[in-house]
């Protein structure tokens, strides 16, 4: 018996303005088959049934990029993006699957983790994302990374100043940031504002949407970088989480 995933075609249509090809629904489900598969060992995702997995790993990373790198006037042509706290893969492996002329950089600091989604740009073939072992905080002091990224995902990784911190510094100038969110207060807005400022960013918009299936609430807050991030953030491994701006 094989876990099929919901087509969902109008779906797609009517909340993305967007479809997925023949090719690239095979390769979500092909995504799908592979997380199942390792989840019994790796422990990646409580989500395993074939309509939630749609509606809470596909259809959410792609809601919070959608607007931008599927419309046909994005700037640059070849954007470089970065998935930050990546875990299972999302959103950069739907990501990597939407948007073939974009490069993207899935980063995790747990080794298993990224070994397993070797594998999964192996079997699905995706040469346009590549992984890295490593630490926010340590990635964006690294020369190679910080100032490098045209767009940064960050998705269930603590809180949303704590995001800012570790996303701002590595995108370049007018870059930005895509927090991904659950449930969103005035309180938060504030508290991220006082962290943005000190990091050379601007809260651009917060999109509040509903999810197609289970009709849950969920946010999507976008950073944009507009001077430059101060040299001492991020700060060291720890600090951001345990003293958030």
């Amino acid at each position: 018996m094989t876990n099929l995933l919901p087509e969902m075609a109008e779906i797609w249509q009517q909340t993305l303005n967007w479809q997925p090809t023949v090719q690239q629904k095979a390769q979500f489900q092909k995504l799908y088959e592979l997380i199942l598969e390792a989840n019994r060992q790796l422990n990646l995702t409580r989500i395993t049934d074939p309509q939630e997995f749609w509606e809470k790993h596909l259809w959410d990373s792609l809601r919070g990029i959608a607007p931008l790198l599927l419309s046909a006037n994005f700037s640059p042509a070849y954007p470089a993006l970065i998935d930050i706290g990546t875990g299972a893969g999302f959103p950069g492996i739907p990501v990597t699957i939407t948007v073939p002329n974009c490069t993207i950089t899935l980063l995790d600091s747990t080794r298993k983790k990224i070994t397993f989604l070797d594998n999964i740009l192996n079997e699905l073939a995706l040469t346009n994302a590549k992984t890295l072992v490593g630490r926010a905080e340590e990635i964006g002091q690294h020369p190679q990374h910080r100032l490098a990224y045209d767009i940064a995902l960050i998705r269930a990784v603590g809180a949303a100043s704590v995001c800012a911190e570790y996303t701002l510094p590595l995108l370049k100038q007018g870059g930005l940031a895509i927090i991904y969110r659950g449930n969103w207060t005035e309180d938060e807005t504030t508290a991220l504002q006082n962290a943005v400022n000190q990091l050379g960013g601007v809260i651009e918009s917060i999109e509040q949407f509903t999810t197609p299936l289970s009709h849950s609430i969920r946010h999507c807050v976008y950073l944009r970088k507009v001077a430059n991030t101060p040299a001492n953030f991020p700060r060291p491994i720890g600090v951001p989480t345990q003293k958030p701006l």
